[in-house]
């Protein structure tokens, strides 16, 4: 499926490789190994033709999931196909690997789908959504829990795991038959019972598929075994005696593309104008795929207008750990996103996402000026409550009763409160209760006081540790901005250690910085290449 993403002049291809637009009727599935990519030297263009009508564009993303080469398994069973009833791709990964490209293969799992009108789920643990949740976007709206539908939670037993054991030897996770490397946060209920064989049960999680559909995702029971062994193992889970199920699990084989082939802007190194993004990267999970696919759109786009490149740090979002991971580190495994992943969690927090991105966004003409009114909103609420709290001082006379009461240390002498606001014991709810002035600003906030409360507290309570991992990220920074020749011979300098020789000319970092942090290139090999650049 290709689809056109513009915002004024700019036109980007995304390009999936998959079944054509199902809104265009009578026609046939496309798959064309030669036009699907012009290639002349080091550049690509992609060309569609659709009913005899040409489309180019001046820039291609792949964003091809699992479906290059896509192989299913199910039991015995193989098909060809890049999702369970959708067609795979072919003829791309030879194409590029005719231009130098490195192809890898993975592997991953999905579980069955089931009919929610099948279920018992008076026998189930209901998992209800949160209805005092906090909302992702930082626009001010009301959050409407009325349409949301619950999870439910169901377990395995003894007598699943011994339905599931009968069909070990047909299982291509267990005999061989997949060799594909895959993620190890989503095993299958097969490695599971046989990797934790002490357990009696392992949980499970029904997932609805929309608000209008009757269809279940079974989460925790991703398998690729004889769709009858499945089906069979269910039928002796508490809850699911009578299930019917839509489709079974199934693992499935795809073509992916090691992504230090890539800059940071997920352009390739090999081709200009293409991009790739997503699963083909070596990575798994939702919003992996969506911030990449974010990510090599807008670089793409402020390519064709000749604008600077859009990068961003691992100080400024998880986004820019994400793909400065990738494209320096490589991956040998499909690759998630974890917040240990990152060096600078406390900067990366989620109360001050839109301090860190939103001005940012605007300078590339993603965000609205009513969203950077907002921000410059909240950020005079935050400063409007920081200023009385440096300005207001409490007496022991109106405070020692209450902090006797939460269990800290009494005063002796009057005490600014923003010094008190930093005992652990001590929220800023409570001082908010016992000083007229903070609760005048707090009813100012009005909707915005939850948040405008939370980064003050933040603020206060982590500032020493919040200054000290600037200064780290500030230090850093340093060595990012001492650029390196991405085509410089590393091999001629032989002070630098063999494995560190490799590494650099394999990843061709843009910094030092970022060549820092390729494994096997030690600090003193950073030393060298400082005194190289005469430094």
């Amino acid at each position: 499926m290709w689809s056109p993403r513009a915002q004024c002049d700019r036109t980007v291809f995304t390009l999936e490789w998959r079944n054509v637009l199902e809104d265009i009727p009578h026609l046939e599935f496309w798959q064309d190994k030669v036009s699907s990519l012009i290639i002349k030297d080091t550049e690509v263009k992609g060309v569609i033709t659709l009913m005899g009508i040409e489309f180019r564009s001046k820039k291609v993303i792949l964003t091809a999931g699992t479906f290059i080469n896509g192989l299913m398994h199910v039991g015995g069973v193989k098909m060809q196909g890049g999702r369970m009833g959708e067609p795979p791709a072919f003829g791309i990964s030879e194409q590029l690997s005719e231009h130098g490209f490195e192809v890898g293969r993975m592997k991953t799992g999905t579980p069955a789908r089931l009919d929610g009108r099948s279920i018992d789920f008076d026998k189930l643990q209901e998992q209800a959504g949160e209805t005092e949740g906090r909302k992702f976007s930082f626009l001010n709206y009301e959050i409407d829990y009325s349409s949301h539908r619950s999870c439910y939670i169901a377990y395995t037993n003894l007598s699943v795991h011994s339905e599931l054991e009968k069909g070990f030897e047909e299982s291509p996770m267990f005999n061989g038959t997949i060799e594909s490397i895959g993620p190890r946060y989503c095993p299958s209920i097969e490695d599971k019972i046989v990797t934790f064989a002490d357990k009696q049960q392992h949980q499970l999680f029904l997932e609805p598929e929309g608000l209008t559909t009757v269809e279940y995702y079974i989460n925790g029971f991703s398998s690729s075994l004889p769709w009858d062994v499945q089906y069979k193992a269910m039928l002796e889970i508490e809850g699911l005696e009578k299930v019917r199920m839509f489709r079974p699990g199934y693992a499935i084989e795809y073509d992916y593309y090691p992504p230090t082939q890539l800059h940071h802007t997920l352009e390739t190194k090999n081709l200009s104008n293409l991009y790739f993004a997503g699963q083909i990267n070596g990575t798994t999970g939702y919003e992996e795929a969506a911030a990449q696919g974010l990510m090599a759109g807008i670089n793409a786009s402020l390519k064709i207008e000749g604008d600077q490149e859009f990068v961003l740090g691992r100080d400024q979002a998880y986004i820019g750990v994400l793909i400065d991971d990738l494209v320096t580190k490589g991956v040998d495994e499909p690759y998630r996103m974890f917040t240990s992943r990152a060096e600078y969690r406390i900067l990366l927090r989620q109360d001050n996402a839109d301090e860190r991105l939103t001005e940012l966004s605007s300078g590339i003409g993603l965000a609205r000026e009513e969203r950077i009114e907002l921000l410059n909103e909240k950020r005079a609420m935050i400063n409007t409550m920081l200023e009385a709290l440096r300005s207001i001082s409490i007496s022991p006379s109106e405070i020692n009763a209450f902090l006797e009461k939460v269990g800290t240390s009494p005063l002796r002498q009057k005490l600014k409160l923003y010094e008190l606001a930093k005992r652990p014991q001590v929220t800023l709810k409570d001082l908010i209760g016992l000083v007229p002035k903070l609760m005048e600003i707090s009813q100012q906030c009005g909707k915005r006081a939850e948040e405008v409360l939370e980064s003050v507290e933040i603020t206060i309570k982590y500032e020493g540790y919040i200054n000290r991992e600037r200064q780290m990220a500030d230090k850093i920074k340093r060595l990012e901005k001492i650029k390196l020749d991405e085509s410089f011979d590393y091999g001629k300098l032989k002070s630098l250690s063999t494995e560190a020789r490799q590494k650099l000319s394999r990843i061709q970092p843009r910094s030092i910085g970022q060549a820092s942090r390729i494994s096997g290139v030690s600090p003193s090999d950073i030393s060298v290449l400082l005194i190289y650049m005469g430094r």
